[in-house]
């Protein structure tokens, strides 16, 4: 199955070296940058550099849009009215009115579309697949000592958005309301933001994202009933302390707390962590999906909520 490249910057080239590592053929790429095109002819002599993004879209497949947020939108139609399948890097689009109209050619034209919100490759995640999420609170802190590639869009489409993704996959209800409060330090948007987002059945996220820390953080910590979850995208860690009955006798050694109900175990669980290439899995996914014609794992249709719910946070940040 041929793939074509749109894109080759900073993670383009990851993407790059990725999609050789997949069951992917890579035909060629397409960036405008001659920077990028001398990079691909020096580093890459065997793939081929095409003059078009019509050329590459002709010769391919499938298409991995790996351009800045600006030109998401552009490309993407092109290659879905072609009949193309997409895997296109998050966020979707820069506009939901764009996301809305990527959706709605999707069905169409009936191609599948994957949004590249790795996260959920993340092996601290990917590690409780057998633990059952009801959240009651969730607190996510997402912060990056500066750097300039990004600042085409807010701190909430480039950083806040992956955490967006993960929450809103874990409840599974409606928004109801959402607070929150951003500055711009460095750029022309928002580099700082904190958001609450409360959602239909009780549940409440508590999302803080910056672009201008001192030092990188990527946490998430998951309150519920029986469960306290903490993961860790950066360190690549996870850990879930349940909350249990106490029971006479037994050689339990770990903490045991006394509430109103009576007294309560704490069972620490550090699931095993399967090191991977998170970029590389999920393009290889694609590739499964696109092959035995089955669902893509990170849908356009859970592309377009995260930005829906990014945008809805960027306009309680302008007042509106």
């Amino acid at each position: 199955m041929k793939i074509g490249l749109v894109g080759v910057g900073h993670l383009g080239k990851i993407h790059l070296k990725c999609l050789l590592n997949t069951s992917f053929k890579l035909v060629g790429v397409f960036d405008p940058a001659l920077a990028s095109r001398t990079f691909v002819a020096e580093q890459y002599p065997d793939i081929r550099i095409f003059d078009t993004l019509e050329s590459l879209i002709d010769a391919v497949d499938c298409v991995d849009i790996v351009s800045p947020t600006t030109y998401h939108y552009d490309i993407a139609m092109q290659a879905i009215q072609a009949g193309k399948h997409v895997f296109i890097e998050k966020p979707l689009t820069e506009t939901t009115e764009q996301a809305g109209g990527l959706v709605q050619l999707a069905q169409q034209y009936g191609v599948k579309v994957q949004v590249g919100h790795v996260e959920r490759y993340n092996p601290a995640i990917r590690s409780l697949s057998s633990v059952t999420f009801k959240p009651k609170f969730i607190e996510a802190h997402r912060l990056s000592v500066f750097n300039p590639r990004g600042t085409d869009v807010s701190v909430v489409l480039d950083l806040m958005i992956h955490d967006i993704d993960i929450i809103l996959n874990m409840v599974k209800d409606e928004v109801v309301d959402v607070r929150a409060n951003g500055v711009s330090i460095v750029s022309k948007k928002p580099d700082i933001c904190n958001a609450r987002i409360e959602f239909l059945g009780g549940a409440v996220a508590n999302l803080t994202a910056s672009r201008i820390s001192m030092k990188n953080m990527r946490k998430v910590r998951i309150f519920q009933e029986d469960a306290y979850i903490s993961l860790d995208f950066l360190d690549k860690e996870a850990q879930v302390i349940k909350i249990e009955d106490d029971h006479p006798g037994g050689d339990f050694a770990g903490m045991t707390i006394q509430t109103q109900d009576g007294v309560k175990r704490l069972m620490i669980e550090s699931p095993e962590i399967m090191q991977n290439n998170a970029i590389e899995d999920e393009l290889q996914d694609f590739y499964q999906a696109v092959h035995l014609n089955t669902p893509v794992t990170v849908t356009i249709e859970d592309g377009f909520k995260a930005l829906q719910l990014a945008q809805i946070i960027e306009d309680k940040i302008n007042g509106k």
